[in-house]
């Protein structure tokens, strides 16, 4: 949680110890602790949590790193590319999801033990942005395996193992019944967040761009090709058709005709057809896709006579198109918001619901729909609703607390499923295929899955997927056993990768029993790698070395109630070289150094030092002498990063 105007006024007052820790317990500690403690420190690599909490497993604290200066790029490369390099180990849309993205980074974000979190989506944005502008494009694709898999969804899961599996050799065709390449990205969220040309395109023609990633639109599976088809004619099938079906009400009157789902009003937005809404617009939800749909709303308007045939939820459901002069007579619409949780509690992103509460759409939470009713054609004309309390997970009805809401349009944005119609074999039962711990699919060697069609959630887990599939497939294309994944399963910073980078590199090793291999350059010495199993805690930090410093935030443009019809600019400006580096600088690089020099000021018998300029690098910029070093561990108390353990010795 931010901290609180009056807070920022106080000194901070942060302590490595408790009150009382001070007090030897005796007089032999009393004279020098130190002498016998018989530890030396260790430099000790950990995960972040803002990696560890990033479903795509960003390496976050190192393109920080890059932005901030303390990461230097190779000679021929700025450091813009190299930090576009290193978020798109992992991502390849870092311009569309630093726009986006719910950052569960920044909630996860140790400096909001300080005094707010590091705006890394805002960061990520610029990163993205600067590639985009500068036309940065990735390293040359490596020659060919001579296997191809096919990828069943041109959506953020199956682009983005198009793109993992084309940088390990494979070559793939993605299959997608779309008339373009994007799926939710596209399809489901407003073009006003994810600008279509400029960045979205841009980003997927960058992975198609690789080479050897074939493209069929427009192509079901299923029905125009069947499942034994792509079994005979490729290496591996890779299912990540996302969930492409909203779940309608589930109360009586639920299925009228202007009754609709999330799901397909934006789809129907973003594909062009809809330009007008109705009057009065009630959307159930309380997520993101409902946030979307009640925005959009608001931006569209309605019209106060439409012909019937001409009516939303035709046009919804593909039975019409709006023409473009429609829009001419609309007027604002009456948007309102229900969710079933408290505003606190709504899935929706925090500044996503502010937003929509500037835009003018009202929000009732904690309530739950009862009953749609019916006016004499058929039609919802009202939502009946009641507060309610969540009773072991399920919304109960309070007596005595129904109210009723006028609507023209009912959108219903509670859940979504998969469309596994002409694929019934893959279904679970519930709209869903099951998948390993492999992303596997069950008794079905050969064919993957991964993305919301295992189960919807963000569109940084299904990239995340998209990644961990493509590794579990070339495992599968090489014939070699598939590794159980790590505990903390993220794109780690790797020492070894960097001492090459910069041509320090360990000599070889004759495996030979050697003494003094200290002084021996055929090893990494005093360095452990936890990154794969440990998430670094405050409390392995010393918070006192950082600063109060507030958040650099973008700026927006989000309109006011009376300016949102017609607006459809994009709501965040993103940053300038100058702003994404001092927001940068806000990252406390925990689990990693980053060269504030207290350990080498404060040790008492100058055993920490500097490494020489010629032999240093990132991770490697202190050592201990260890014929110095007497165990004190002033050095583990004042490292900021938590960078230093107690651990060589007893």
């Amino acid at each position: 949680m931010a901290t609180s105007p009056e807070a920022t006024k106080k000194a901070l007052t942060f302590r490595k110890f408790r009150d009382g820790e001070h007090t030897y317990s005796s007089y032999q500690q009393a004279i020098f602790e130190a002498d016998h403690s018989h530890k030396c420190p260790v430099y000790v690599h950990r995960t972040p949590p803002c990696q560890g909490s990033c479903p795509s497993g960003e390496d976050i604290r190192g393109w920080l790193q890059i932005v901030r200066g303390i990461e230097k790029p190779p000679k021929d490369m700025s450091w813009q590319e190299y930090a576009f390099r290193r978020a798109t180990e992992a991502n390849p849309f870092p311009a569309i999801m630093g726009r986006v993205c719910p950052a569960p980074c920044e909630d996860g974000c140790n400096r909001n033990n300080v005094e707010d979190y590091v705006g890394i989506n805002s960061v990520e944005q610029f990163i993205g942005d600067t590639a985009l502008k500068e036309n940065f494009s990735y390293a040359a694709a490596p020659p060919l395996s001579g296997k191809r898999v096919a990828i069943v969804g041109g959506g953020p899961a199956g682009l983005s193992a198009a793109y993992q599996l084309r940088r390990k050799g494979h070559a793939s065709t993605i299959f997608d019944d779309h008339d373009a390449l994007g799926g939710m990205m596209r399809y489901g969220i407003p073009g006003y967040r994810t600008p279509r040309e400029e960045v979205l395109d841009r980003e997927v023609q960058r992975i198609l761009d690789l080479g050897d990633i074939e493209v069929r639109l427009n192509t079901r599976i299923g029905k125009d090709v069947s499942i034994e088809e792509l079994e005979r004619e490729y290496d591996a099938v890779l299912w990540t058709i996302g969930c492409q079906r909203g779940r309608a009400l589930p109360v009586a009157g639920g299925d009228a005709p202007n009754c609709v789902t999330g799901v397909e009003f934006l789809e129907a937005f973003n594909t062009g057809r809809l330009k007008v809404t109705s009057g009065k617009v009630v959307c159930v939800g309380g997520g993101d896709t409902s946030i979307d749909v009640v925005s959009v709303a608001r931006r569209l308007g309605g019209v106060k006579k439409v012909h019937p045939k001409e009516r939303p939820e035709l046009v919804v459901r593909g039975f019409v198109a709006h023409d473009s002069a429609f829009t001419a007579a609309r007027e604002g619409a009456e948007v309102t918001l229900t969710s079933l949780f408290p505003k606190s509690e709504m899935t929706a992103a925090e500044h996503e619901v502010e937003d929509a509460l500037k835009e003018g759409v009202t929000i009732i939470d904690g309530v739950m729909p009862t009953e749609v009713v019916l006016a004499e054609d058929g039609r919802a004309r009202a939502l009946k609703m009641a507060q309610c309390d969540m009773v072991k997970g399920q919304p109960v009805a309070k007596e005595g607390t129904e109210f009723t809401l006028e609507a023209d349009l009912i959108v219903s944005a509670i859940g979504q499923a998969g469309d596994l119609s002409g694929l019934e074999q893959l279904d679970n039962g519930r709209g869903l295929i099951d998948a390993d711990r492999f992303y596997q699919v069950k008794d079905k060697p050969g064919h993957f899955v991964a993305g919301d069609i295992v189960r919807p959630h963000l569109l940084t887990t299904a990239i995340g997927q998209g990644s961990i599939a493509a590794d579990s497939i070339d495992h599968y294309l090489v014939h070699e056993a598939l590794v159980t994944r790590p505990r903390v399963d993220v794109h780690h910073f790797d020492l070894l990768d960097k001492l090459r980078e910069v041509g320090l590199e360990p000599e070889s090793y004759d495996h030979s029993q050697a003494w003094g291999t200290s002084d021996r350059k055929f090893a990494v010495h005093n360095y452990e790698d936890r990154s794969a199993f440990e998430i670094i805690a405050t409390d392995h930090m010393f918070l006192a070395h950082f600063d109060y410093t507030p958040r650099n935030k973008r700026a927006t443009i989000g309109p006011a109630a009376d300016q949102v019809l017609g607006h459809f600019q994009e709501r965040v400006v993103g940053f300038s070289d100058e702003q994404a580096i001092a927001e940068a600088k806000r990252c406390m690089s925990c689990g990693m150094c980053f060269e504030c020099d207290n350990c080498v000021v404060f040790c008492p018998q100058d055993a920490v030092y500097r490494v020489k300029k010629d032999e240093a690098t990132m991770g490697r910029y202190v050592a201990t002498d260890y014929t110095r070093c007497i165990g004190c561990h002033i050095c583990a108390d004042v490292c900021p990063t938590g960078y230093i353990d107690m651990g060589m010795g007893e």
